[in-house]
């Protein structure tokens, strides 16, 4: 029987979440409509409740997919979005959105396209370190302005939650005093380097949330399914190798929360297994000891998009 909670219970801004989630960003147009929506109503089958979108995603589609398959929404579901970018026209479909105007407009978007009063919780999308797009020129947006904005939403009721996603240390510890209840950041067991943001939001009870959890398509992000050492693990235990990553990340650090990603419910359906993975010690320190590596800083928009 498939668990209540995939992954066991935990929260985010007190609001009890799954561990296992799942990331919306590839429901677009290249997904047929109802396929989407079946996918979507089969993850809260499953008992996903945390969601993670964003008005940019296609513009606007993904919002409108989740709307239409799970409106209305169970009082249990935490739909999760971002903001920092805008759609665009050109090779790369998004630009950023850093300007605290920006940022409103944005949850003004989410608020119509999901058909909700309250975003759960948006996500400030920093853009002054890689992986993706860096800010340049009036988009070099100071954080403290950017935190100004996002508390009016807040006190406005347009938003539940503020969380942060790419940021360095730095960065949390400076947005830490607004109240943030998640970071995004990219992590896997192939890239650690956001090690110290991790065990920050670990010590102030902030979730974490990891994007490119299994590595990415884009050049230069390393698979983790591709790893020796994950293979033999998967081998030795009858699970897939993705499904051995995400299981590591659950075990890593009781904060995190995963968003992966698919267009499969095949492997929606592998994904929330890993919840039921139990590693043994010696698998767990044999996949510790794997050596990290830094994933590249590419330039181009799935580097900037978060790959659950």
């Amino acid at each position: 029987m498939t668990p209540r909670h995939p992954g066991g219970l935990s929260s985010i801004d007190s609001r009890p979440v799954a561990r296992v989630g799942y990331g919306a960003m590839g429901l677009g147009p290249s997904v047929p409509a109802d396929d989407a929506e079946a996918l979507l109503r089969r993850a809260l089958e499953l008992g996903v409740n945390h969601i993670d979108t964003a008005s940019f995603y296609d513009d606007g589609e993904v919002n409108r997919r989740i709307r239409g398959a799970l409106s209305p929404y169970p009082d249990d579901l935490v739909i999760v979005s971002k903001v920092g970018a805008r759609p665009a026209t050109g090779p790369v479909p998004l630009a950023l959105a850093q300007r605290p105007a920006e940022l409103r407009a944005a949850v003004e978007r989410d608020l119509t396209e999901l058909g909700v009063e309250r975003i759960a919780v948006a996500n400030l999308r920093r853009a002054d370190i890689g992986p993706g797009l860096v800010a340049t020129g009036d988009q070099v947006v100071d954080l403290d302005d950017q935190l100004a904005e996002m508390i009016a939403l807040r006190d406005e009721g347009k938003i539940a939650a503020i969380g942060m996603s790419n940021i360095d240390l730095d960065t949390a510890r400076r947005a830490a005093p607004a109240g943030i209840v998640c970071i995004q950041n990219a992590y896997n067991l192939l890239n650690r380097t956001g090690a110290d943001v991790l065990e920050f939001a670990r010590q102030q009870d902030i979730a974490f949330v990891p994007y490119f959890p299994l590595g990415s398509a884009f050049p230069g992000f390393p698979k983790v399914s591709q790893n020796a050492v994950v293979r033999a693990v998967a081998a030795e235990t009858g699970a897939a190798p993705a499904q051995i990553g995400l299981a590591w990340l659950l075990a890593h650090a009781p904060n995190i929360l995963l968003i992966a990603g698919t267009s499969s419910i095949d492997h929606l359906e592998q994904n929330v297994r890993c919840g039921d993975i139990r590693l043994s010690d010696t698998a767990i320190a044999a996949l510790d000891a794997v050596p990290g590596e830094q994933s590249a800083h590419g330039d181009g928009v799935e580097a900037f998009l978060d790959e659950g």
